[in-house]
């Protein structure tokens, strides 16, 4: 992780979070069906299969509140789940691969973007990047329309297990010096496995405090 660690109260702050209610509230197919803006969101986007649905059910303590697939492209619309009264987390359609015709796959990207771009109550994207591959052209054009949007995001290295220590900073590093040149990027990367439970307590506490 780059920067500063959360401190003590801050993770403390995320874990009662978490530990809280959290329910899948509803999948939306479309701008129609997405819920009321009555609370803040944070969203999880990346690559299929990169691990959105594993890293929520891990922050949760979940086994199965996200479904979780080997699938790439199984997530076909944006997921909405309840943390409690204050926050709500959205599970995204994964970007680069489609289970799928083209058309609903081009269905999926615009109401993944006209919600990325127009909803107001949006706090961060979290942006899950494979700590094994690092970040990939189709990352940094997604990176480039956040930026364009003005919508706050954090990179999140996954699979950060995968890797030898020092595979894993000369990754860190990387990651971190393309994130500099980039707008709306939060400058603090995120290293997380959901396997091993690692970088859960920083990431919940840094979702912690995007709320009221």
């Amino acid at each position: 992780m780059t920067g500063d660690s959360p401190t003590p109260d801050e993770i403390e702050t995320g874990r009662r979070l978490f530990a809280g209610p959290c329910v899948f509230l509803k999948g939306a197919v479309s701008l129609d069906g997405l819920p009321p803006a009555d609370r803040a969101e944070a969203a999880f986007a990346g690559r299929s299969n990169v691990g959105k649905s594993s890293l929520i059910n891990a922050l949760t303590g979940r086994k199965n509140l996200a479904r979780a697939s080997n699938t790439p492209g199984r997530t076909q619309e944006l997921n909405f789940f309840d943390l409690g009264d204050s926050l709500r987390l959205v599970d995204l359609p994964g970007y680069g691969f489609a289970a799928a015709p083209k058309q609903a796959a081009a269905r999926w990207k615009r109401l993944t973007r006209d919600y990325l771009r127009g909803r107001a109550n949006l706090k961060r994207v979290y942006l899950l990047v494979d700590a094994r591959h690092g970040i990939k052209p189709l990352d940094e054009d997604v990176m480039a329309a956040l930026d364009s949007a003005a919508v706050s995001y954090q990179i999140v290295l996954t699979k950060a297990d995968k890797l030898k220590t020092g595979e894993l900073d000369q990754r860190l590093a990387e990651t971190a010096e393309t994130v500099r040149k980039r707008p709306a990027a939060h400058p603090e990367v995120l290293v997380t496995s959901s396997e091993k439970n690692t970088g859960l307590e920083a990431l919940r506490a840094a979702i912690a405090a995007l709320t009221p």
